[in-house]
């Protein structure tokens, strides 16, 4: 089981993986009302490396990126059940729009988006490859969203009425 740490916290941690030898990846995101893709997902980054870091988006983050109505699941609980998860070995929120400053303090040796980010908008990309590491797009597991989550729920509550 992983740790919710702050990114102070983990900044040792991750000095000492680097001299450890061990392969760091570093995936973000908001894993609001966690699914099934979201824990494939999650997996499949952590078959990249020794070490899994997850930076999550806070809560006020959250709401400038998906709107007011969101989160849906506050950040404590959603870095509580991440950081449960068997895949995850640290997870760290920031408040940030993005998680660059996070990506440019750990530097972690493999950062790895979900496809429906190209490469070339991964925020970190170039710190990453200009440190010699990589950064890597995973297929997203069709049919599996927040997004869709939330309609069936309105849809379903709305036909119950």
């Amino acid at each position: 089981m992983g740790r919710f740490l702050s990114l102070e916290e983990l900044i040792p941690i991750r000095n000492t993986l680097r001299y450890e030898g061990k392969r760091v990846v570093f995936t973000n995101g908001c894993f609001d009302l966690l699914h099934r893709g979201h824990v494939e997902f999650l997996n499949r980054a952590r078959s990249f490396g020794d070490v899994l870091i997850v930076g999550l988006n806070s809560d006020e983050s959250m709401r400038r990126i998906k709107g007011k109505n969101r989160p849906i699941v506050p950040e404590e609980d959603r870095a509580f059940i991440i950081s449960n998860l068997v895949a995850v070995d640290y997870v760290s929120i920031f408040k940030e729009d993005t998680p660059l400053s996070m990506i440019t303090t750990l530097l972690p040796d493999v950062l790895v988006k979900g496809a429906d980010w190209g490469v070339g908008e991964i925020v970190g990309r170039e710190v990453v490859e200009s440190a010699g590491g990589l950064v890597a797009s995973i297929p997203l597991v069709p049919n599996r969203s927040t997004t869709d989550i939330v309609k069936k729920i309105v849809k379903d509550f709305r036909d119950s009425e």
